[in-house]
């Protein structure tokens, strides 16, 4: 468990789901998939949405709001958006789901993407 937060047990979050977790003061999203556990920055790039409200598909969520798609094993922009979030690492160790408290993968944000002078 070495510097990993635990934010939930395996039963507070059924398959298909995500919810808002804070993770060293930071509101991270936390994703049970059929494929398991997956960790983003909380806020959807494009107008600060949460992307823990978003819809679930494989391997990538959709922002509830305006359709932004992101990658769940990188926070990579897959669709409908420049960029992307910050992702972390998860473990499941017995019954509790922890979190690395930095993000593994640090996702890009919109603009860095974009050739210069559209920026």
């Amino acid at each position: 468990m070495s510097g990993y937060v635990r934010v939930a047990t395996v039963d507070d979050l059924p398959v298909g789901e995500g919810m808002a977790v804070k993770v060293g003061g930071r509101l991270v999203a936390l994703f049970h998939t059929e494929r398991g556990w997956f960790a983003l920055d909380d806020t959807c790039p494009h107008q600060g949405m949460p992307l823990s409200e978003g819809r679930l598909d494989g391997e990538t969520v959709t922002c509830a709001w305006h359709a932004w798609n992101f990658d769940l094993k990188t926070g990579a922009a897959t669709l409908g958006a420049f960029g992307g979030v910050a992702a972390y690492d998860v473990r499941v160790e017995d019954a509790d789901v922890l979190i690395a408290p930095r993000h593994a993968w640090p996702g890009t944000f919109p603009g860095k993407d974009l050739p210069t002078g559209r920026r």
